[in-house]
């Protein structure tokens, strides 16, 4: 087990502070779900950062997660890039609802944790359903679209497992 990293997110953003960091996809507990394997590792970085009188964070996360394809039920690779301008907002800031698209906004804690926040941003990435590209998936490129060709893939599938 690993000492999670923990923040003071105004602090941080105030003094410019930056965090590097790796993390086994292993170590990330809510994403089990949503992942066909849990090898590998993230890697991330969080700067803080003041503009205008506001307080943020910029998140880069980096990495591939396996996901499972919807398709044929195999391993899908899912690379991960994401950048994050992160606002930090304080009591009413957090109730106002505004409507631009350009800033999310997170609540601004004494004791952020890092590693949960980068896996919120990794759950947040993912697709709905994820599937490998047309025409990609063993299975699924064996029917010609018609409702018993869809069955014999199923009946393949459950075999499978």
């Amino acid at each position: 087990m690993f000492a999670r990293p923990l923040i003071d997110s105004i602090d941080f953003a105030r003094n410019g502070r930056t965090l590097n960091g790796e993390i086994a996809v292993a170590g990330l507990s809510r994403l089990a779900d949503s992942v066909a394997s849990t090898e590998g590792s993230i890697r991330y970085t969080v700067r803080g950062m003041q503009e205008d009188g506001k307080s943020f964070l910029l998140l880069h996360v980096s990495g591939i997660c396996h996901l499972r394809c919807q398709r044929c039920l195999e391993d899908l690779l899912h690379p991960v890039d994401i950048a994050s301008r992160l606002e930090l907002l304080e009591g009413a800031e957090l109730m106002q609802d505004d409507a631009s698209d350009e800033v999310d906004g997170i609540e601004a804690s004494k004791e952020l944790d890092v590693v949960g926040l980068v896996e919120d941003e990794l759950l947040l990435s993912f697709p709905f359903a994820p599937m490998h590209e047309e025409g990609v998936c063993e299975l699924a490129s064996k029917g010609s679209g018609r409702a018993d060709d869809r069955f014999g893939i199923l009946a393949q599938l459950k075999t499978k497992f």
